[in-house]
């Protein structure tokens, strides 16, 4: 039996070993850094977990929102749906800087049913934007997850078997009606070689989980919108290729730019079905090297003879998912003894933390948030760049 002086610092209300009150007494408002550094480390040991994986430069991701009334509950503010709708945007933003050769849709299910709002596309601008109109539309009813998994799965099934096929499930509510038994939707997706993931709103519900785990997806209860925000950027990154994944030869073309003062006007062939009509007329836009198709932006599929049209610094861009940046080594800074060695070679501070990180090529150091935004965004070394022979 404990003491009651060993029990004076335990809740049974949270995990922590000190009250909330105390926390905040003994620590003199040190919290919020303290909850950073968490959030740090476990995105440094999501580095770890990806270490020397080969990771997918074409993606096939269909987003799974749910609109049914559980989501207009307020406790993520102003609520569920309006929030989900606003970190969608950066999610799409993000998703495309770091994979720019590949593609989205959006689902959304309620009232039983599931409806397909984008088909799957390459430009964030038409994604967001169309988020940006579902903003005023009411959640009703109950979503059918059943009904939205196979609608997504109609489509991804006919992806080529060199690209990776996932969902990317938002849900808020606690029940799912669906028509028919979902356990042999998950079969069916398991077959298709279709990873779903799921981000609950609410609580664990075990049919979510039990998708998650037969597709080798995962499954995350969000605690607050910062959470929410973190959850969606860990499913930026393309999951590792599997041993089903074939290498083949793709076919793309890199279009000729033509500006306002070249050629003559002509309609792009992405707004063909704009309700506007002078949206999309005009001589500036990119020519498809086959068929001579305009559009305004890429990368896009020719809609006229089906070539994937990029640029080189999209190609660019995508080519580290194929060879990821290895992870640099923990070091102590008690350890270094060299006075260069104690500051950062990137931001050029002064080390504060305990740990710090070198490169295992260039020996240089680097802090822990240089660490994670090389791993995360530059992909490159600086050190390495910077001692390379030209």
């Amino acid at each position: 039996m404990e003491t009651e002086e060993e029990l004076k610092g335990y809740r049974w209300e949270t995990e922590y070993e000190k009250t909330w009150e105390a926390i905040r007494e003994d620590e003199h408002g040190l919290l919020t850094s303290s909850l950073e550094e968490i959030v740090h480390k476990s995105r440094r040991k999501r580095l770890l977990e990806k270490k020397n994986l080969k990771l997918g430069m074409m993606r096939h991701l269909y987003v799974i929102i749910d609109m049914s009334e559980a989501m207009s509950e307020p406790d993520l503010k102003p609520t569920r749906y309006l929030c989900t709708l606003k970190l969608l945007e950066n999610f799409i933003s993000e998703y495309f800087d770091q994979n720019p050769i590949s593609q989205i849709g959006i689902i959304i299910t309620k009232n039983k049913r599931a409806e397909k709002i984008t088909e799957l596309a390459g430009n964030p601008k038409q994604h967001i934007s169309t988020l940006q109109s579902y903003a005023k539309n009411s959640c009703s009813g109950e979503p059918s997850l059943q009904n939205a998994l196979e609608l997504a799965s109609q489509t991804l099934r006919f992806m080529p078997t060199h690209t990776s096929r996932e969902i990317l499930v938002i849900f808020g509510s606690l029940t799912t009606c669906d028509p028919g038994d979902i356990y042999e939707t998950i079969d069916t997706l398991v077959s298709q070689n279709i990873r779903c993931s799921v981000i609950g709103l609410a609580a664990e519900l075990v049919v979510c989980r039990k998708i998650t785990k037969t597709t080798h997806g995962t499954y995350n209860v969000v605690i607050d919108d910062t959470h929410f925000k973190e959850l969606l950027n860990e499913q930026v990154s393309p999951p590792p290729a599997t041993s089903s994944t074939e290498s083949s030869l793709i076919r793309m073309g890199f279009p000729y730019h033509q500006s306002k003062s070249e050629g003559k006007p002509s309609m792009c062939m992405c707004h063909l079905d704009s309700k506007i009509s002078h949206e999309g007329f005009g001589t500036e836009g990119y020519y498809c090297p086959q068929c001579n198709g305009k559009y305004c932006e890429l990368p896009v599929e020719c809609k006229a003879c089906g070539l994937t049209l990029v640029s080189a610094p999209h190609l660019a861009r995508s080519f580290h998912h194929l060879f990821p940046l290895d992870c640099f080594n923990e070091v102590l800074v008690s350890s270094l003894t060299a006075e260069a060695d104690k500051y950062c070679y990137s931001c050029l501070t002064n080390f504060q933390e305990q740990t710090v990180y070198q490169c295992g090529t260039c020996l240089k150091y680097f802090c822990l948030e240089c660490d994670l935004f090389i791993h995360d965004s530059l992909h490159t070394c600086p050190g390495c760049s910077s001692s390379r022979k030209t």
